[in-house]
């Protein structure tokens, strides 16, 4: 009792502190106040390492309980419940917690201080002390504030508690109240855990006020958006035709049933991997037994647009049903049922009915001149399975080599007639584990032998043309081997870039493929193929002659895309210039070309923005629309146009986080980045020369425009099919754009700088050492002078021999910008000279890339 009377003097104490205006000086409670296990647990978090970028759980007995760290599968949480806690005893250790400068720290405290009859207001006022203090002395940590559980009497323990319900709800409503005003964010998780009594669920708790393991994944699922930066609810994408959020939860822990229609083994077989990774020992496939369950159905769905590959999901609290026409579709929908399942946890209930736009999805990988193994192929595969993509165009044959396995030509994958990979090809095993892997994934396979063209290889293996007749007759011996082998549905034939000596060459070659019952494709602009192939655009021409078929790939080749250009421009392109396919265009498809050599496999990858670039794609193939023309920049002046891509950067980094651990996937948020632009200065040629913004430091002038982005591209180098900011860019101008960006504390970051991006096929050469580029482009951040990197070759001329190193910002160590704490103010410099090239290698590049993470 005496304990009791000098926690409510120490209360009131505090109180009367902050009344008086006293500012974040914590008081000191004498250690008499605290258990004897309060103290064993403060002296031992003193003595544990010092880290960075940690999340802490403050609070009492509830977050002592956990094991946070194994919950959510993150070394950097920590748990510093204290069982028996007050808000005192939090107050009292809160220097301890705010020297570590966590990155965030949830708090969840006060059910102990009620059953002390400390009072509502008292609670509050101590918590608000906790959240000023960390404020100030953290302030780059993130705070958020727990509501108190509900509580419950119905197994008559901790009777001081389980009657505070009233007092709970009085609290849980002031902090909500007061969240914005003293810097914390609120979180209601009481609501969660309440029956429809209003009280603690008897499921989740076995005494009333603690919880057992299922009221901690519960409490998982509703703090995993907060802790790991995602959107409140599951951020799918491709976005579905039509989304309902209902209200409940489905647990998914606790299902171990699938119940699926018979010619659906494939897709049971999938979510049965799904719920044993999730630690379900064994799967029933019989009966629901009244448990959770999900079932899978073949049954109709309507849809406008290729019912094919339409589905229908529903998530309830007693179940998960995926209908669909055929298997395709059940397939799609378990890869939404995926991205749903973000915490292992729980479904948020919902409703999705959902269906493609565009019949091809596709994503082209050329493997002819640098060669990537099974294994990294499967990887980009399963990626395209998981977003909806749903062909595969497997590039094979270049001049570089031939790496197609032909058992009567077995010369063609010798080693001395490749250039580079000398001996990596692919063997029939490796077609077909491709071919399943896709299959499994219904994922159209797309072999591409390249004719006439892009067949150097060929020539220095037989010593003829392939349009000469010994080269055709080996053709026809290939193209056999190869239909009836792998039974494709189509082959893509190349058939662009090469001069046509042979008139009769492509109609013959594509006679023979169709003969075999497979579909042909081929480039356009390209040869004379015939009206029955299927056409793929790579250049300007559209999809205008309603007779042929198109896939559309115009401007959509990622070597030459810069990382955050490549995301507008698919997220704003309209496919094949409609907003849904039809007879005459089919679809889309993106391409991975890298001309250049690489000093691993992998780079092809690092030094293209495949995933991210894949990901916006998916979502326009899926989900159609977008708006004519070729878009590479964000106006800000529209404000519809910015606000879409905003809310499809948010899911884009959402799906970055949860499935792209450990893989290439250069892209960071942009549209919080707003620019002004001042010019344009006539430099006469003078690139050096300096001008108002650089030389008045109370430069305060009017913007010419504003722009959003990470990348900003004043002139495109393939201007004017595609333009950048400026409508009519002028030669020997120079431009400048300022930001301001903000930081919480003092201190050196990240930042990707870059004014050339280099594509992945020109023989562009490196610039000069101290240069950006050969423009003479300059950056300041608070007007110091960033250097330009060390490069490691410097003024090397361009040769697609010599691979890549780290001329891109977004593959080699990013700069380190010291920021001062508050608003820092950036200025870039943007001078152009002639927009004549040096080159084909060398196109003028008139962009720059700024961007702090």
């Amino acid at each position: 009792m005496a304990g009791k009377r000098i926690f409510a003097i120490c209360c009131c104490l505090l109180i009367c502190r902050l009344m008086a205006g006293a500012q974040a000086k914590l008081p000191i409670y004498p250690d008499s106040l605290f258990s004897t296990y309060y103290q064993q647990r403060v002296t031992h978090f003193k003595t544990l390492p010092q880290t960075t970028g940690d999340i802490i759980f403050l609070g009492n007995s509830i977050t002592d309980g956990a094991e946070w760290n194994e919950l959510f599968g993150d070394d950097h949480i920590k748990n510093r419940g204290i069982s028996g806690d007050v808000t005192t005893g939090v107050i009292a250790r809160l220097p301890e917690v705010a020297r570590r400068r966590p990155a965030k720290i949830f708090l969840l405290i006060g059910v102990n201080d009620l059953s002390r009859n400390i009072t509502p207001d008292s609670v509050v006022k101590n918590i608000m002390l906790i959240a000023g203090y960390l404020h100030e002395a953290s302030p780059a940590t993130e705070v958020y504030v727990q509501s108190i559980l509900p509580v419950n009497k119905i197994y008559n323990k901790f009777g001081t508690h389980t009657g505070k319900s009233a007092q709970i709800a009085e609290i849980n409503s002031k902090l909500q109240h007061m969240a914005v005003s003293h810097h914390y964010v609120y979180i209601n998780i009481h609501d969660a855990f309440c029956g429809a009594d209003g009280l603690l669920r008897a499921d989740l708790t076995n005494d009333g006020l603690h919880l057992k393991g299922e009221g901690y994944l519960l409490w998982k699922h509703l703090l995993y958006p907060y802790v790991f930066n995602f959107q409140p609810k599951p951020a799918l994408l491709p976005l579905p035709q039509s989304l309902k959020w209902m209200p409940g939860l489905f647990s998914f822990y606790k299902c171990s049933t699938i119940i699926a229609d018979k010619g659906l083994v494939n897709e049971a077989g999938i979510l049965e991997q799904l719920l044993k990774a999730n630690g379900a020992q064994s799967i029933s496939r019989d009966s629901a037994g009244g448990k959770p369950y999900i079932r899978l159905t073949l049954a109709k769905v309507k849809a406008p647009q290729h019912p094919e590959e339409a589905y229908h999901l529903r998530i309830t609290e007693r179940y998960v049903q995926i209908t669909a026409n055929t298997s395709h579709g059940i397939f799609n929908g378990i890869q939404t049922l995926m991205q749903l399942l973000r915490d292992n946890a729980a479904l948020d209930a919902c409703d999705i009915t959902d269906w493609p736009a565009f019949a091809w999805r596709g994503y082209m990988v050329d493997a002819g001149r640098n060669y990537q193994s099974v294994e990294l192929l499967k990887q980009q595969i399963a990626i395209m399975a998981l977003y909806k993509l749903n062909v595969f165009h497997f590039h094979i044959t270049e001049d570089i080599a031939w790496r197609l396995a032909i058992k009567k030509y077995p010369q063609l994958t010798l080693p001395e007639n490749m250039l580079r990979d000398k001996g990596r090809f692919y063997s029939k095993q490796d077609i077909q584990d491709l071919q399943l892997f896709c299959k499994e994934r219904h994922i159209e396979f797309v072999p591409e032998i390249d004719m006439p063209g892009h067949s150097e290889a060929f020539k220095r293996t037989f010593h003829v043309s392939m349009q000469s007749d010994t080269g055709i007759s080996i053709l026809k011996d290939i193209i056999r081997e190869v239909c009836e082998t792998y039974k494709p549905a189509y082959l893509h034939i190349g058939g662009d870039e090469v001069k046509i000596s042979n008139p009769g060459f492509l109609p013959e070659i594509c006679r023979t493929v169709e003969k075999y019952g497979v579909k042909t494709i081929g480039w356009s602009p390209g040869g004379n193929i015939p009206a029955s192939t299927i056409r793929q655009l790579w250049m300007d021409e559209g999809a205008t002659d309603k007779a042929l078929k198109y896939i559309d790939s115009r401007y959509l080749y990622l070597n030459h895309m810069d990382p955050f250009e490549s995301v507008i421009t698919l997220f704003y392109r309209m496919i094949g210039s409609v907003p849904v396919g039809n007879n005459n265009v089919l679809g889309g498809e993106i391409c991975l070309w890298n001309d250049r050599a690489v000093s691993k496999q992998e780079d092809v990858l690092t030094m293209n923005p495949a995933y991210p670039a894949m990901l916006a794609f998916a979502e326009r193939g899926w989900k159609g629309g977008g708006q004519p023309g070729l878009i590479v920049t964000i106006a800000s002046a529209d404000t519809a146009a910015l606000n879409n891509f905003r809310e499809f950067e948010n899911r884009l980094l959402d799906q970055k986080q949860q499935f792209f651990k450990g893989l290439p996937f250069p892209y960071y948020r942009q549209a919080n980045m707003e620019w002004a632009f001042y010019g344009p200065y006539k430099n006469a040629g003078d690139v050096t020369t300096k001008f108002k913004p650089e030389t008045d430091t109370s430069f305060n002038d009017t913007a010419s425009f504003t722009a959003i982005g990470g990348t900003l591209i004043l002139r495109h180098w393939w201007y004017p099919q595609v333009k950048g900011l400026l409508a009519h860019p002028q030669e020997n101008t120079t431009w400048y754009a300022t930001t301001k960006i903000w930081s919480n504390e003092a201190g050196y970051k990240d930042c990707w700088i870059g004014f050339n991006n280099f594509s992945r096929s020109y023989d562009t050469d490196t610039p000069g050492p101290d240069s950006w580029d050969n423009k003479q482009s300059a950056v300041w951040v608070n007007g110091n002078l960033i250097n330009p990197p060390a490069w490691k070759y410097a003024g090397r001329k361009g040769n697609l021999e010599a691979p890549l190193i780290d001329e891109g910002y977004e593959y080699r160590q990013p700069a380190r910008i010291l920021l001062k704490q508050g608003w820092n103010k950036i200025l870039v410099k943007l001078p152009v000279g002639s927009f004549k090239e040096n080159g084909f290698g060398n196109p003028v590049k008139w962009m720059f890339t700024f961007l702090p993470f």
